[in-house]
């Protein structure tokens, strides 16, 4: 019987998602493509396939996991197989300068943005950057890697500590600072191309937003080589706060967006300006979800929770794929 395949390469994000499948008695299988290998000459399995792959892989030793995922999905849609977040959304997961080129082409503003490749070109892309400016590599995830930079002259002593090492596609991109009128932005969620909720992330703690429950790590400088999320101080307003009711009118556009891309599961991320005007600066097709916020709005184990309405996405997918292969 076909079942739900889940590609991924980190374990660790996996165990909301597990949780909220076996809540359903849904069937699934994960595929784990830290490395691997395909038969190109036999037919995949008969299921729903949805792709996890992050653009922060590199991060745990996992450099050419996406390389072989594109492998997987080009293999699976060969072969006509429902995939989840396929070929185009990895291609925008790993690569911001797509994501915003593809952006802009349904009206969506993204900060201004010149794109270097090799240390000359950076060095002469942050002399001439307005300033403030963020420096940011192409391919990154969880927030690694962006800096905030004053001058040039700082960028330039950071490029001599060896950040021009740090991009894996050896891609930077030097950036417009957005300034917001407070330390906020909102992360926008979709599930098969709805949006489910938004939230309101504290982004006074630096670029770090990984949402999930396992990135909930204290913040000493050792962690913030892993991905913390954050730790809210007692009598403080939380790091991550569901907005109910929240709705912009970027959001039409969104959607508009992930139908063009065929992406259907995203975290959508904009940060609004001291003007009220919206910038979206990162897509993330590997979309976690923050069980604390989610408590907090009531919304645990529903379908108005995150991994919640992914499950039963997955399943009324995978229902289709039986009623075929029934009628058939």
């Amino acid at each position: 019987m076909p079942k739900i395949y889940v590609l991924h390469e980190n374990a660790d994000w996996m165990a909301p998602l597990r949780a909220a499948l076996d809540a359903r008695h849904l069937p699934f299988e994960e595929w784990h493509l830290a490395e691997g290998s395909i038969d190109l000459g036999a037919a995949p399995p008969e299921g729903v396939f949805y792709s996890r792959m992050s653009a922060s892989s590199h991060t745990r030793g996992h450099r050419f996991a996406p390389e072989l995922t594109g492998s997987v999905l080009a293999w699976l849609q060969a072969h006509g197989r429902r995939v989840v977040n396929g070929s185009r959304a990895l291609e925008l997961e790993v690569s911001k300068v797509k994501q915003y080129l593809a952006l802009n082409a349904v009206g969506i503003p993204t900060p201004p943005t010149v794109v270097a490749v090799g240390e000359d070109a950076l060095r002469d892309a942050v002399r001439k950057a307005e300033t403030p400016f963020i420096l940011k590599p192409n391919r990154g995830g969880k927030g690694l890697g962006v800096q905030l930079f004053q001058s040039a002259a700082s960028a330039e002593a950071e490029i001599d500590r060896g950040l021009f090492d740090d991009a894996p596609d050896g891609t930077f991109l030097v950036q417009r600072y957005i300034a917001s009128a407070e330390p906020v932005i909102i992360r926008n969620e979709f599930v098969g191309g709805e949006r489910v909720y938004s939230v309101r992330v504290d982004t006074s703690g630096g670029f770090l937003l990984c949402p999930a429950d396992v990135c909930n790590v204290p913040e000493t400088p050792q962690s913030f080589e892993f991905c913390p999320a954050g730790v809210t101080p007692e009598g403080a307003r939380p790091k991550f706060e569901i907005l109910p009711g929240f709705s912009h009118p970027l959001h039409a556009k969104m959607k508009r967006f992930l139908a063009d891309n065929a992406i259907e599961v995203a975290g959508i991320e904009m940060i609004v300006d001291t003007e009220g005007k919206a910038w979206v600066y990162d897509i993330n097709t590997n979309t976690n979800y923050n069980p604390d916020a989610e408590a907090a709005a009531g919304l645990t184990g529903s379908d108005g929770s995150g991994m919640g309405a992914l499950a039963s996405f997955l399943g009324r997918e995978l229902k289709q794929i039986a009623r075929l292969a029934a009628a058939d």
